[in-house]
């Protein structure tokens, strides 16, 4: 059997065991990703939109322009660290302009400090 190929911001299917089967973005570095001896990478989870909801304080948008079906809300105050191994379908990969959002969306939300010189 092929191994998976993970790369920063691809969208893969994860069968989580509370929320069941949803995507997830990952967020580790490609060193990360592309290294056999590592099996874990951190990832945040995306549910979809109920009924065309806003976005909540805590969350960012991806749809149909990142390769899901349907609008759905990454949320991004809760990173998780899960086994490769486990990852299936491939849906996507987050446009360039989301990637900035969800970043400074995970800043915000973990109250990070931006280093300024």
């Amino acid at each position: 059997m092929k191994e998976k190929s993970f790369s920063q911001w691809d969208i893969f299917m994860f069968p989580f065991s509370k929320e069941r089967r949803h995507p997830a973005v990952i967020i580790s570095n490609d060193e990360t990703c592309q290294n056999s001896d590592i099996e874990e990478i951190n990832v945040l989870l995306c549910a979809s939109a109920k009924m065309n909801r806003p976005p909540k304080p805590t969350e960012e948008v991806l749809d149909e322009a990142d390769g899901l079906d349907w609008k759905t809300m990454v949320r991004c105050d809760r990173v998780h660290l899960l086994p490769k191994a486990q990852f299936d379908d491939r849906e996507g990969k987050v446009t360039e302009d989301r990637r900035h959002l969800i970043a400074r969306k995970i800043v915000e939300v973990l109250r990070l400090p931006i280093h300024r010189r």
